[in-house]
């Protein structure tokens, strides 16, 4: 038996401000007050006997039992979510909802959004895109169905599993007509010269990036730019001499029309794998099914 002063309002309490590490934004989202939310946490830790937060530092963390415990309680949200859902007739206008990291944003995604749009009448595409980690949250509470993308490090796939639909590489994008394309003797410490954009510390390839330019013996940059945001890389380097350092999705139609350009970089090292991310204990609804077999076709194509 489930312990019965343990109630919904706890555990959607508790996913929240797991989700946004802070009380004050839990209770913004949650339309409470700030003490009700506190309230709610302490009365969930006393239930269970264990805190599942670390407050010695301005945001929280969970502790060990707080991660085990949002394992089974994203999981059994999001189940519950689904099993209302499915009550309620709602599939009859069913809403797939997809979260997406950039790299397949720009590369697959219309495609296959075009596909199922004509294969699925009754059904429609919700893409909500943000930062891996964002989004893997959003997965373990239902808010999203799957979330596409590269593979994020094993520590963060607790009861999620991993479908691989292709490989992709890191690449350094630059506006066509930039000095380092015509230089014959290009060798990559040559970019420590120029302004670079770098993936931000909380994205999927920033390790992987780091490691590739530690082992070319560049520990960091004078001028370096962080972001995420995929308008703002392609509208920078188009108009200045910064190097994009993204993986290789994103810019793809970029340099097949010409607006961009890659440098002479063999980046075969950082290849990793793209595909789904989706809930080890919940079985996807049809549409979402039929959305990943049009993600799928498009994928095919990539290999």
């Amino acid at each position: 038996m489930i312990d019965p002063r343990i109630k919904l309002r706890h555990i959607s309490c508790f996913l929240e401000v797991a989700r946004l590490q802070s009380v004050v934004r839990a209770a913004e989202v949650l339309n409470i007050s700030q003490p009700a939310v506190s309230k709610t946490i302490q009365e969930l830790e006393q239930v269970l006997e264990t805190p599942l937060f670390d407050r010695s530092r301005r945001n929280l963390f969970l502790t060990p039992v707080g991660e085990v415990f949002l394992r089974y309680a994203g999981t059994s949200h999001a189940a519950l979510r689904q099993g209302i859902e499915a009550a309620g007739g709602i599939s009859t206008n069913a809403v797939v909802k997809v979260g997406a990291l950039p790299t397949v944003s720009a590369r697959i995604l219309p495609t296959a959004v075009e596909t199922f749009s004509r294969q699925a009448q009754k059904a429609h595409t919700r893409i909500i895109t943000g930062p891996n980690a964002h989004l893997l949250s959003l997965l373990r509470t239902g808010e999203v169905d799957l979330v596409i993308g590269r593979m994020t490090e094993p520590d963060a796939m607790l009861g999620f599993s991993f479908e691989h639909l292709y490989s992709e590489r890191i690449v350094m994008a630059v506006r066509a007509g930039h000095p380092l394309l015509a230089d014959r003797n290009f060798n990559l410490p040559m970019i420590e010269a120029y302004q670079v954009l770098m993936p931000t510390p909380d994205s999927v390839i920033r390790r992987t990036v780091e490691r590739m330019l530690i082992a070319h013996g560049i520990g960091h940059f004078r001028d370096e730019v962080e972001t995420v945001s995929n308008a703002f890389g392609r509208a920078y380097v188009r108009q200045t001499d910064a190097i994009w350092i993204i993986s290789e999705g994103v810019v793809a139609k970029d340099v097949e029309e010409g607006q961009l350009a890659l440098l002479p970089v063999d980046t075969n090292e950082t290849l990793g794998p793209v595909g789904f991310t989706t809930r080890t204990e919940t079985t996807p609804a049809i549409d979402t099914l039929a959305f990943m077999q049009a993600v799928r076709s498009v994928a095919a194509g990539l290999r």
